[in-house]
């Protein structure tokens, strides 16, 4: 399973965030962000375009996660060094390693980072 873990500002639009997850990869069978980002408008419209799940990450679970980007900005407000990376990781579980480092999109407004966990 792969997740697509996501951050963004207020400012970014559907294409940023696919931007983002084409960047990263492109193939994911969920998408996950923290809770505040999962509920915005631009955020549900861009998972409905892509037809795929979401996954609300608290942050509390996205405190624990070691990410290969750090941001201090971004630690200070979501507790973890990379929203994208840390939400993908929490998404897929115990076990899921990074595919690679979060990826920024040609606009600079949204990341993304993918996460694989082998089904066992």
């Amino acid at each position: 399973m792969r997740v697509a873990g996501f951050g963004f500002r207020s400012a970014a639009t559907v294409a940023s965030l696919q931007d983002a997850l084409r960047l990263a990869g492109g193939a994911a069978d969920r998408l996950a962000t923290a809770p505040d980002k999962a509920a915005t408008p631009v955020f549900r419209a861009f998972a409905e375009a892509m037809q795929l799940p979401v996954l609300a990450v608290a942050r509390e679970r996205l405190a624990d996660r070691p990410t290969m980007t750090q941001s201090a900005r971004v630690a200070e407000r979501f507790g973890a060094g990379s929203l994208a990376e840390a939400a993908a990781l929490a998404g897929a579980g115990p076990g899921a390693r990074l595919l690679g480092p979060r990826v920024v999109s040609g606009d600079g407004l949204a990341t993304a980072a993918i996460a694989e966990r082998m089904d066992e």
